[in-house]
């Protein structure tokens, strides 16, 4: 994730003297973030953007990543993005795929949890021209938009993700490399999870208007501020009560 977004999971939880210093130490030590780091280059050529969303998981951008070893008979990654909170959704494909299909993974992954988007910007593909498509999508309400000349990255976000993501299955299983789609629900939750350095939020707490919870749980009294031992106590224990209230009326 790179020292900014490490530095700031860990900031969640624990503080040390040259906590920075000492993660930057770690991450330009460690052999498997320089095996999959990529070159980072601005875009060639004056690209107009499109218009910034208003909403959240209404406007997205949809790609593949393709040619990717079998496994159980899926060899691509259909890459969904909200263009507004910068969230994606992930699902894995086989290696000959039709519109009919992509469009059923599409509604698994996405339409059950955010509905139709008003608009869904792709590259010019056969897939995306074929007719069940266009008459799918104009029927619930959606916008199909198509790169162009002036666009040739679908507006480069979607290309971003593509190679964060690559970089992250190299680093989760390049020793294994087929057992990517293990660890493709991981890579999702990490990405949506991390700060994005344009928004300054993770695609999560965009999402849900909460930062995403962290693994550790506070134990009592290990804080030596009394205030903040009072304030995180106070919490959990407005949790308890709301979790009995709630089994007291499932049971009535």
């Amino acid at each position: 994730m790179g020292d900014t977004n490490t530095l700031r999971r860990l900031k969640d939880q624990f503080f040390w003297d040259n906590m920075s210093r000492d993660i930057h130490q770690l991450i330009s030590e460690c052999r498997v973030c320089q095996q999959t780091k990529t070159e980072c280059r601005k875009p060639a050529g004056l690209l107009q953007p499109l218009p910034i969303p208003t909403g959240i998981w209404e406007d997205l951008s949809m790609d593949f990543v393709t040619g990717l070893p079998p496994f159980h008979g899926f060899t691509t990654i259909l890459v969904v993005v909200d263009r507004f909170s910068r969230g994606t959704h992930l699902g894995a494909l086989p290696p000959k795929y039709s519109a009919h299909k992509v469009v059923g993974l599409f509604i698994d992954i996405v339409c059950k949890l955010h509905g139709f988007p008003r608009s869904l910007v792709s590259d010019i593909d056969l897939l995306f021209l074929n007719a069940f498509w266009r008459k799918l999508f104009p029927i619930s309400g959606t916008k199909l938009r198509y790169s162009t000349a002036y666009h040739p990255e679908s507006d480069g976000q979607i290309e971003v993700l593509n190679r964060t993501l690559e970089q992250y299955l190299r680093s989760f299983v390049h020793d294994r490399p087929a057992l990517w789609f293990s660890f493709l629900s991981l890579v999702e939750w990490n990405y949506n999870t991390s700060t994005h350095s344009g928004t300054g939020l993770s695609p999560y707490e965009v999402t849900y208007g909460k930062p995403p919870p962290t693994l550790p749980q506070y134990i009592p009294g290990t804080s030596c501020i009394e205030a903040a031992d009072s304030i995180i106590t106070t919490k959990q224990a407005v949790h308890s009560k709301l979790q009995q209230r709630l089994l007291k009326a499932q049971t009535l």
